[in-house]
């Protein structure tokens, strides 16, 4: 299973539009993690599974939301209300609760991706803004097979990261 996973792109949308042409038929499911700032009757969300972030004040957007795929179970949720910019504990509790192999969050801006006790807890970064050590404005593509998590990290020209290409055993 193909998932693109978008964040924090605050009313940026252009580059929504950009993601779900490009990659039209080639992903099984579009993912974004909240404060999108768009409204919630956006045509965009028929293609993208949204969650409210922190700065989305219209539409109906859920807090978190879990997808079972023919692949995995993916939670999602922004990170506000999970504290993720104080360390991924209670984001793992909540991945933990929903039965999560995969575990989507965005919030804090900074790309990152990890494997604690087989779940892939993964942020894009911010499409829009970026912050912390890697300054590079982006979005993430999962490659879920029965034996790996392969994540290709994107920059806004949708050119692949070289140095932010992981492999993870399941």
């Amino acid at each position: 299973m193909k998932y693109l996973v978008v964040s924090d792109n605050h009313g940026d949308r252009q580059i929504l539009v950009e993601l779900a042409d490009r990659y039209k038929g080639q992903m099984d499911y579009f993912f974004h993690c909240g404060d999108s700032e768009l409204e919630g009757n956006d045509k965009l969300w028929d293609t993208f599974i949204v969650v409210r972030g922190n700065c989305d004040y219209g539409g109906d957007f859920l807090e978190r939301q879990t997808i079972s795929t023919q692949q995995d179970i993916v939670y999602i949720t922004h990170g506000h209300l999970s504290n993720v910019r104080f360390g991924l504990t209670q984001l793992a509790l909540e991945a933990k609760e929903a039965q999560a192999t995969i575990s989507l969050f965005g919030h804090t801006h900074q790309i990152g991706c990890e494997v604690v006790d087989n779940t892939l807890y993964l942020n894009p970064g911010s499409i829009s803004q970026p912050r912390g050590p890697i300054q590079i404005p982006s979005y993430a593509v999962i490659d879920s097979t029965p034996n790996a998590f392969d994540v290709q990290y994107y920059n806004r020209a949708h050119h692949p990261v070289e140095e932010l290409h992981f492999t993870f055993p399941k």
